[in-house]
């Protein structure tokens, strides 16, 4: 089975001898089961002073971690662009591809929790209100024109039946527990499902994308729908010209934040399928 790692380096607000800020390594595992208890992840974590932020002392902390998983990765993803040349090098000379990536639901739970219990109980932690992550926005781009689907639905699902997820027919994706948003088994899962006679290559080129998240974005000129991809790309879905389907953009973004952000993208041959040529769980993160 494929193994995914998220990971962070960053300051962090906890100052040290000589007062400066102090530097951290954070590295967990993607979780890639929908039934997988979150606390069964690998977790690996390393301060350092700032004068050890170099590519070298990460790739240390990356071969160290290596050491103690169970499993080495396959590949490695991290969200903070700022350190984007710094992380690629460092994963590079460990032998493991890196990617940016929004697709970091694990580390940024794991982030919040330190930021609220952690750092605040070590000494010299000073907090700081500054975003962390530059996040400029994106210029969608139009799908290619093969892989525009023929028709699309929004659709909605509740959150228990996912639990018979690892048994649905589905050639490409990925999912993770949604455990990792504590949210009820009657909570409804909002969704899109994209139909398309070319179904497999579709669901193949998105697989080879970082998938984030779907967004209704409505002011825009029309309105769009758009899929959020790796760091900051994003991909004009569908124009919804009309306000019936504004609407139903509406309440999808809606039913989104009433499943704290979680929600899916599928695809399929056509309506009558039963079988999925693709299926990605979807989270919308703030990484602040």
């Amino acid at each position: 089975m494929t193994v995914i790692w998220e990971l962070d380096f960053y300051s962090r607000p906890v100052m040290d001898e000589k007062n400066k800020k102090l530097w951290e390594v954070l590295i967990c595992e993607s979780p890639l089961e929908v039934n997988r208890p979150i606390d069964s992840l690998f977790r690996y974590t390393q301060f350092c002073a700032n004068t050890d932020v170099n590519s070298v002392q990460l790739r240390q902390a990356i071969e160290t971690a290596i050491a103690q998983a169970p499993q080495p990765p396959d590949k490695i993803r991290f969200f903070r662009r700022q350190m984007a040349n710094m992380i690629i090098k460092a994963g590079a000379d460990a032998g493991i591809p890196v990617y940016a990536s929004r697709r970091t639901l694990a580390l940024n739970q794991w982030m919040q929790q330190r930021s609220a219990e952690v750092y605040p109980a070590m000494p010299n932690y000073q907090a700081s209100s500054n975003p962390s992550v530059l996040m400029p926005a994106s210029t969608p781009m139009p799908l290619p024109d093969a892989l525009i689907g023929q028709q699309w639905a929004f659709v909605n699902l509740p959150a228990s039946a996912f639990v018979d997820l690892p048994d649905w027919a589905i050639d490409f994706g990925e999912v993770f527990p949604l455990s990792i948003a504590d949210i009820s088994p009657d909570t409804p899962i909002p969704g899109l499902i994209i139909f398309s006679p070319r179904a497999l290559p579709l669901a193949a080129w998105m697989s080879g994308l970082e998938l984030a998240y779907l967004k209704y974005v409505d002011g825009a000129t029309p309105p769009q729908l758009l899929l959020e991809t790796g760091a900051g790309e994003a991909w004009i879905l569908a124009n919804l010209a009309t306000p019936a389907l504004q609407a139903e953009a509406a309440a999808f973004e809606l039913a989104k934040q009433q499943a704290r952000q979680i929600h899916f993208v599928a695809v399929q041959s056509d309506p009558q399928s039963e079988e999925f040529k693709g299926f990605w769980l979807l989270q919308e993160l703030n990484l602040a």
